[in-house]
């Protein structure tokens, strides 16, 4: 690597020890590469990707502590990563406990170090750093030396700047020293698409879904994807950002993309359209089918797959200002078709403290609390990584999180369906259901599953009943029943909707009545007259979905 006199002053330690190493690293890291040179960083701002005061991760906090003795500032003031913690954030008391008193006890000693090394503000913790609100956009061309993949991607893709995918610790480093080397996505010919990715969907795709698909098919090659501009525009609007935000974070986590190119959009694609395409690129066709296959292959790992989700989280990447009203605007006019008032499962919203701060003065925050849904700072992936919340059922519509964590994929669509609605899986008797006998001994006991204790219904004796879709034709046995099933709804060991083949009687409507009014955060729909037929076709495992009209869906 051929340094100038002032690069070669610093690596041979006439500024110090500690910037000579510094110096070293970054020449080091560079020849990995076969790096000709270091070049200047451009940026106002660098943006780090360590965040969190992990006990585990002294090392980087004696290094970060040696980095201050020496006296030695960051030529960049940075944002920085999302914080881990939010007392608002749905936790019991043993998860609490692990978060404060073994996960994140050196948070405040490193939050008080990135202030000394050069943090723009006590709020800049979010990884899309590149919003408005938050000020730490680069332009196009600008050398940067950030970290955080899903705002690296963002940042060449959507805004044309020039980053590597550089580790934490570099990030620092370059903006230490003001230099990274010259390698990779700096570079015009790293920057070339060696894929042609081509959209041949019937619909918009999803896209967490998409930016998987590319990832994992391309690795850490730069991708130039056709097609996709059909769906989202050529305009680089506040919709469209968004979506490249999404797509981006996907492609980065499950795959390792840096860069990508959209057709007729991105900055560079626009101005040099197909002669990006490096001679022999591959290709890769992308229709509905393919997202379908890259979905389904996707692992589920909760420890019962059945399971009813009991948390959903959203915005990982942090949420835009726009995505937040949309969502707002969605969740409510799907509420409303329910006859509900609020989300029937915890639902955290993750955005920037800045975009929070301005969407909490807009009209759309009152509404959007109004509906349940919470809004946080914090990074989820961090809080899944304690122990007790990776037992949790939890559901994401970011494939990022999904990547990291035991947390499972579903689409914006079916979040929306999930958190104001009811799917579940079927299990059905066509037999009287003997409320009493069913949920006796489960609810006494303890019985996570709440298996049916009824030995007379050869239909579901032994089979869970909680969170499921019971299809009957009506209850019968003893009067208890309707308190019985608003036991069942107050202990939270319910089943997640009753689909009656006939008329309901009077013992369940009593039950289902006595828990809509009386338990909080219960949502049980009970649909009834669906006939003899419905029984008929119904089979145990069938997925049923519950619309707002009463219209029950079985696939």
């Amino acid at each position: 690597m051929i340094l100038t006199k002032e690069q070669q002053a610093i690596l041979d330690g006439e500024h110090g020890e500690t910037l000579a190493k510094v110096m070293k690293t970054l020449v080091m890291y560079g020849d990995a590469f076969e790096a000709e040179k270091l070049v200047p960083i451009t940026s106002k701002y660098n943006h780090l990707v360590t965040s969190f005061g992990l006990k585990v991760m002294s090392p980087v906090y004696d290094l970060m502590q040696k980095i201050l003795d020496a006296d030695v500032a960051s030529g960049q003031k940075f944002s920085v990563d999302p914080r881990p913690l939010d007392k608002n954030v749905p936790a019991n008391f043993l998860q609490n406990f692990v978060f404060n008193k073994f996960m994140y006890t050196t948070q405040s000693f490193y939050e008080n170090q990135l202030e000394k090394l050069g943090l723009m503000d006590k709020n800049a913790f979010t990884c899309t750093c590149y919003m408005d609100e938050v000020g730490n956009k680069p332009k196009k061309g600008e050398v940067l030396s950030w970290a955080e993949s899903s705002a690296v991607v963002y940042a060449n893709s959507v805004l044309g700047a020039r980053c590597n995918r550089n580790s934490g610790i570099i990030d620092i480093m370059g903006s230490i020293v003001g230099y990274v080397p010259y390698f990779g996505l700096l570079t015009d010919e790293g920057r070339r698409a060696t894929w042609v990715v081509k959209i041949e969907t019937t619909k918009k795709p999803e896209a967490q879904l998409l930016g998987s698909a590319i990832g994992m098919k391309v690795m850490e090659d730069v991708p130039y994807v056709v097609g996709l501009d059909k769906w989202i525009g050529n305009e680089l609007n506040d919709s469209a950002t968004a979506y490249l935000k999404d797509l981006g974070a996907a492609t980065a986590s499950n795959g390792a993309v840096g860069l990508y190119h959209i057709a007729n959009l991105t900055p560079e694609a626009v101005e040099l359209g197909e002669s990006l395409i490096a001679e022999g690129a591959r290709e890769y066709i992308i229709d509905d089918a393919e997202l379908e296959r890259v979905k389904n292959n996707y692992p589920v790992i909760w420890k019962n797959p059945d399971a009813k989700p009991k948390l959903c989280f959203v915005g990982c990447p942090h949420l835009s200002l726009e995505q937040l009203k949309d969502w707002t605007v969605k969740i409510e006019v799907e509420l409303q078709k329910n006859g509900k008032k609020k989300v029937t499962l915890p639902t955290v919203f993750t955005a920037a403290p800045g975009v929070l701060e301005v969407f909490g003065k807009t009209e759309y925050a009152e509404r959007l609390k109004a509906t349940g849904v919470i809004t946080s700072y914090i990074c989820p992936l961090m809080y899944m990584n304690n122990p007790l919340c990776k037992k949790m059922p939890v559901i994401t519509s970011s494939n990022k999180l999904r990547t990291y964590t035991s947390a499972r994929y579903y689409t914006d669509a079916e979040i929306l369906t999930t958190i104001t609605g009811v799917t579940a899986e079927a299990v059905v008797t066509r037999e009287g259901f003997n409320t009493l006998a069913s949920f006796q001994m489960a609810l006494q006991f303890g019985d996570k599953e709440v298996k049916c204790g009824d030995q007379s219904n050869k239909d579901i004796y032994g089979k869970p009943l909680i969170g499921k879709a019971l299809c009957l034709p009506q209850t019968i046995g003893s009067t208890t029943g309707g308190l019985v099933l608003y036991c069942a709804c107050a202990m939270e060991k319910n089943p997640a909707c009753m689909l009656f083949a006939n008329h309901i009687d009077s013992l369940a409507a009593a039950g289902a009545v006595l828990a809509d009014v009386w338990v909080d955060g219960i949502t049980m729909p009970v649909v009834d007259s669906l006939g003899d037929e419905f029984l008929e076709y119904v089979k145990d495992g069938m997925t049923i979905t519950v619309k707002s009209d009463g219209t029950v869906e079985v696939a």
